[in-house]
């Protein structure tokens, strides 16, 4: 997005607007005082209220750190989050504790996400403790692990004592305690076998029409991505460079870099016959501390033309329907192949 300050969208739950982290660097060849790590950088999101908007991209592109700043578990180093309205970028932790109901998260994994020392009845019920919101806290915990699929009775018992698919019930009948407005899924289900994931994700599809609640679901597995988002944000060191219906991505994604995610993915034939036509990137991630100038994807994108792409930043820009891409040069049509993917560029660099 342009560094130029935006308004906030009408009818948005949670904006992010020009938002940017930055983590300084304190060990390391980089420790020098003054180097940081470019975490998320110029993000802008809107997330609508009951949608389900997917954040996809490699491990360390920025996805879960956007998604603890939309809920204020970080703050950010500069742009907003307007949550319902009101700004709450720079709240206090006094502040935000009452919004705190309204917002939560559900963490990725679910061993180390559940103190152990603590029985499930504590666990589910610790956020009724601290709001004091509910005065039959016994009974209210026991509805809410019915209501996840897990037996009443094992209130008592211990997060030990359970497998992870359903330690990872338990951190969902944490998360919808307090009936928020806003549940982060950072990665709930990759720590879990695929039969598992199935039934987590049937479980937040349920929770979701019942609640009338809104998620931002971060993953970095194309399939479970798509299975349950309604848009998808795809990101790249640090920034968005793909935004989409579900539908619009994977059909026709307009990024070199979502175009190679894509590739991976098996595609089946009207005869039933396994296509791939796989698109193999060059190269490493650059290092978030020194990222490239321009579009950060240049180094390693078969699409990169001198003298554009590594002096001018692409901002998102409008394709048919809602569909934006942050590139210069953007892909034409879908699938198709590294080969000519990577030939010259003959097209308008206008949108279509």
């Amino acid at each position: 997005m342009s560094a130029t300050e935006q308004a906030p969208t009408e009818g948005g739950l949670v904006e992010v607007i020009n938002l940017t982290k930055h983590f300084p660097v304190k060990q390391g060849v980089f420790a020098t005082g003054k180097a940081v790590v470019h975490a998320v950088e110029d993000v802008s999101l809107t997330v609508r209220k009951g949608e389900t908007l997917g954040i996809v991209g490699e491990s360390g592109c920025g996805k879960s750190t956007t998604a603890r700043l939309m809920v204020r578990l970080l703050a950010p180093t500069s742009g907003r989050i307007v949550f319902e309205g009101r700004d709450i970028s720079r709240l206090n932790q006094r502040a935000l504790r009452p919004l705190r109901r309204e917002m939560q998260i559900i963490f990725q994994d679910p061993y180390s996400s559940l103190n152990p020392r603590k029985s499930v009845g504590q666990i589910v019920g610790e956020p009724f403790t601290i709001h004091r919101t509910e005065k039959d806290v016994r009974r209210r915990v026991q509805e809410l692990l019915a209501r996840v699929g897990l037996n009443p009775e094992h209130y008592n018992r211990y997060p030990h004592e359970f497998s992870g698919g359903q330690r990872q019930r338990i951190g969902v009948a944490r998360a919808i305690a307090l009936q928020p407005k806003l549940i982060v899924c950072d990665e709930p289900v990759s720590a879990l076998d695929v039969s598992v994931q199935a039934q987590i994700l049937n479980l937040l599809k349920d929770l979701q029409h019942d609640f009338d609640l809104t998620y931002v679901f971060i993953s970095h597995d194309l399939s479970v991505i798509r299975q349950i988002s309604d848009r998808i944000a795809v990101m790249y060191l640090g920034r968005v460079v793909e935004l989409s219906t579900s539908e619009g991505l994977y059909e026709h994604p307009r990024h070199p870099y979502t175009a190679a995610l894509l590739s991976a993915v098996p595609r089946h034939s009207a005869n039933g016959a396994v296509e791939r036509h796989r698109i193999v990137l060059s190269g490493d991630v650059p290092s978030p501390v020194n990222p490239p100038a321009a579009c950060v994807f240049h180094p390693r994108c078969p699409r990169f033309q001198k003298g554009r792409c590594d002096v001018e930043t692409p901002e998102l820009r409008r394709f048919e329907g809602a569909h934006e891409a942050a590139c210069h040069f953007p892909v034409e049509r879908w699938p198709m192949t590294e080969e000519e993917l990577r030939r010259p560029f003959a097209g308008s660099a206008t949108s279509v």
